[in-house]
């Protein structure tokens, strides 16, 4: 049976830990209804890492079942999860209230138009007032403007860029007119693939890996409920496990003003619908389960942005869907598909990102390279990132649900280990931090975290030409991976 979040999970083995999961399901016919409980999340020592102090959580387990006097487990407060009521039929009214409740969120993010492209992809892309985007409703915004472009660090180098990066709205040549940013319009259907409004546009609650000057470490595995059948208004609910697993580069015990990255493209496939795959960097400072702020960039197919004042609790979104960053550039869509990927054995793409604080403002500003100024993230955002960070990671993160106690094949990278080298594994190369004298410089000193290499493996060091750099990522599920 799978143990509570203590120290009675150290030593368990990846194999028992999926072999009590996939058990789960007909235990939990038995321990339904009485003293006995799975708990929500695990953590584990693995070699110099240990855990967080975390409090207390003891949700129970629950499997509703399809029967003529139905019963069902009483659940207690979930921390990461939304529990859905699902002992009585659904009835046409709580689906019209949902339904209310979606577009009420809507018409609040989806700002009115001053112009409407529609892309060859299906998307929909707004041309937005910039005064009037999502940001400015946050009530430390409110009646502001967009500030003007501030000087980027010492040492930043725009040459270099072979390949345009293309996004689909643009093809057809229209553009967003000066005075407006484009946005990606959010529809019912967006929404309704979340657990609940509440959850959309947002990350499970603590699930990065965070250093402290003596090397702790925490793996969490975080939940979710997921509907997977549906008949007659009945809903089948089973419980789900979510497993973080990176290979990733980070560097900590200083204080950084911001971090660069070039990131190799690429189209990973995910096997669940409910499991993704990218790669970013993040930009860190607090502590994880309490009030961590993050900063992050990165592709997962599309570019996306992310922030969190409160350690992935109340506070932050994806892109522009809550009032936080305030984009300042009408020619590109955040959260809208890039390309082209790389391909294998074939041409390779990467993106440059850079976020840096500006001196002064303490503003965090995002600039894809050569000379596209995205936006920032307003100083007043944050509790921690006032200040310099205090950690940067850079690397791949996947979601893997483990159906039925196997890995998942969803891949990270390329989906090629990092031994296959250029052109066939992905890469993150000229890692770079920005300094108190705000001019960038390579990253030094960097450790790496690979969280089980048999599935996604870290390759890296320093090269004359890419500065610090890594190759990294993995198939899932194989041979060496069970």
């Amino acid at each position: 049976m799978l143990l509570c979040a203590d120290e009675r999970t150290t030593g368990c083995s990846r194999r028992e830990k999926r072999q009590a999961l996939a058990g789960s399901f007909s235990k939990a016919i038995m321990y339904c209804g009485t003293s006995s409980s799975f708990c929500s999340c695990c953590h584990w020592r693995s070699s110099s890492f240990k855990i967080f102090p975390r409090s207390p959580i003891i949700p129970i387990f629950v499997l509703f079942l399809l029967v003529p006097s139905p019963f069902f487990c009483r659940a207690s407060s979930l921390e990461t999860a939304t529990v859905r009521t699902t002992n009585q039929t659904s009835q046409p009214g709580d689906e019209l209230q949902k339904l209310k409740m979606i577009r009420a969120y809507l018409k609040g993010i989806n700002k009115p138009p001053l112009k409407t492209i529609q892309s060859p992809d299906g998307e929909i892309i707004d041309c937005v007032l910039s005064h009037q985007q999502p940001a400015f409703d946050h009530p430390l915004l409110k009646g502001q403007k967009p500030l003007d472009p501030p000087e980027v660090p010492n040492g930043y180098d725009s040459t270099g860029v072979a390949v345009e990066i293309l996004q689909q709205w643009r093809t057809s040549g229209e553009v967003c007119p000066e005075g407006t940013i484009p946005i990606r319009r959010t529809s019912e259907a967006d929404v309704l693939r979340a657990s609940s409004v509440q959850t959309f546009g947002k990350k499970v609650k603590s699930h990065v890996l965070v250093d402290t000057s003596d090397v702790a470490h925490e793996y969490k595995l975080c939940f979710s409920w997921v509907m997977v059948d549906f008949i007659y208004y009945y809903y089948y609910y089973y419980y789900y496990y979510y497993y973080y697993y990176y290979s990733k580069v980070y560097v900590a015990g200083d204080q950084y003003y911001g971090a660069q990255a070039t990131i190799n493209l690429w189209q990973p496939v995910v096997a669940d619908p409910n499991e993704f795959s990218l790669a970013q960097f993040w930009v860190m400072a607090g502590d994880a389960g309490i009030d961590l702020n993050t900063i992050e960039v990165g592709w997962q197919s599309r570019l996306f942005i992310y922030w969190t004042a409160d350690d992935y609790g109340a506070t932050g979104c994806y892109n522009l869907q809550c009032a936080g960053f305030i984009q300042t550039n009408n020619g590109f869509a955040i959260g809208s598909p890039i390309g082209p990927p790389s391909s294998y054995g074939g041409a390779q793409i990467d993106i440059t990102l850079l976020v840096w604080r500006v001196p002064g403002s303490g503003n965090w500003w995002l600039l894809l390279r050569p000379n596209i100024l995205l936006g920032y993230w307003p100083s007043v955002l944050f509790t921690h990132l006032t200040e310099p960070a205090s950690q940067v990671q850079f690397g791949g993160e996947i979601v893997n649900l483990e159906l039925m106690g196997q890995h998942t094949s969803t891949q990270m990278g390329s989906g090629h280990f990092a031994e296959e080298n250029y052109g066939k594994a992905a890469y993150f190369q000229q890692l770079q931090v920005v300094n108190g004298d705000n001019y960038l410089v390579p990253v030094q000193n960097a450790q790496t975290y690979e969280d089980d290499p048999n599935c996604y493996d870290l390759q890296g060091g320093i090269d004359p030409n890419w500065g610090t750099a890594f190759f990294y990522g993995g198939p899932g599920r194989s041979e060496t991976c069970p």
